[in-house]
């Protein structure tokens, strides 16, 4: 099962933490904050996440393994304790229609131009996958180490602990947001983004847990409009805000999702307060 979750993720999870402009809050550098109040019976915990880092860079402070300790369930964007889930993640990779009946013949033509370049291999070797998965393909390609992912981590240390893994989302509605957020034609051009320079700045503003830094990175806006800032980011931060209380009334939950759903004035943090919850950094 853990296999394949990897292999899944490596799929899809990275180019959901693709988001858009906005307005941003200055809030203080952690990426660990306690949830409290509100009649709460324990304080839950929320932690950004990025979805993929090289080995070498990848940790976990103390401060969260402390955190994660004292939660009943953990909580993700996706279950990864539901089977079903797991092999609609795997089918999400695969495309119902060749790739070259989907997108334009120019940016076909761009595309395969493209992957010769950076694998290897013209857009034919890759007709029966989603521009997602070749999107996933590419980001593995410029990282160039063997990566680690956090939510795989954490997946693992919740068996380990022998305590549930539970999902904020479905896997089929973040494929519908990310249809809405990006046409065919946007995800083939943001394809020359995502190369060494991109992750090793990534990794080293992650690792300063400068959360702010982190969301004005992510929600550039070369990488979608409003409407995608919509789908992408708000509505799927509200539908969190919404399922987060009734999941954490009784029991510490520690959630773990995208760090760039964190900031802002549409992000969790700020949703979660605006519903009359306590939310703080853990600074050490």
């Amino acid at each position: 099962m853990k296999t394949k979750i990897k292999s899944v993720l490596t799929g899809i999870a990275l180019v959901m933490g693709i988001t858009t402009n906005a307005q941003t809050t200055q809030i203080e550098n952690s990426l660990l904050w306690e949830i409290s109040g509100k009649g709460l019976a324990k304080s839950s915990y929320l932690y950004g996440t990025v979805h993929m880092m090289c080995e070498s860079d990848f940790k976990i402070t103390e401060k969260t393994k402390s955190a994660f300790e004292k939660a009943d369930k953990l909580a993700l964007e996706l279950d990864f304790d539901d089977a079903s889930e797991v092999t609609a993640m795997q089918q999400s990779g695969i495309s119902k229609e060749p790739l070259s009946k989907i997108v334009s013949t120019e940016d076909y033509q761009k595309l395969d131009a493209f992957l010769k370049q950076k694998l290897g291999q013209g857009a034919k070797n890759f007709e029966n996958y989603t521009l997602v998965s070749i999107m996933s393909m590419v980001m593995f390609k410029s990282l160039d180490c063997t990566p680690k992912l956090y939510e795989l981590e954490f997946f693992k240390m919740a068996a380990g602990r022998k305590i549930e893994t539970l999902g904020l989302e479905k896997i089929n509605d973040q494929m519908d947001f990310l249809g809405k957020s990006y046409s065919s034609h946007e995800l083939i051009n943001q394809l020359n983004y995502y190369d060494s320079d991109y992750f090793k700045r990534l990794t080293a503003i992650y690792n300063s847990e400068a959360l702010t830094e982190i969301y004005q990175m992510t929600t550039n806006p070369k990488f979608m409009d409003a409407e995608g800032k919509k789908w992408m980011l708000d509505i799927r931060n509200k539908n969190w805000a919404i399922k987060m209380p009734e999941l954490m009334k009784n029991e510490s939950v520690f959630f773990a999702v995208g760090a760039a759903h964190l900031g802002g004035e549409q992000g969790v943090i700020s949703l979660l307060r605006k519903s009359g919850y306590t939310v703080k950094p853990i600074m050490n």
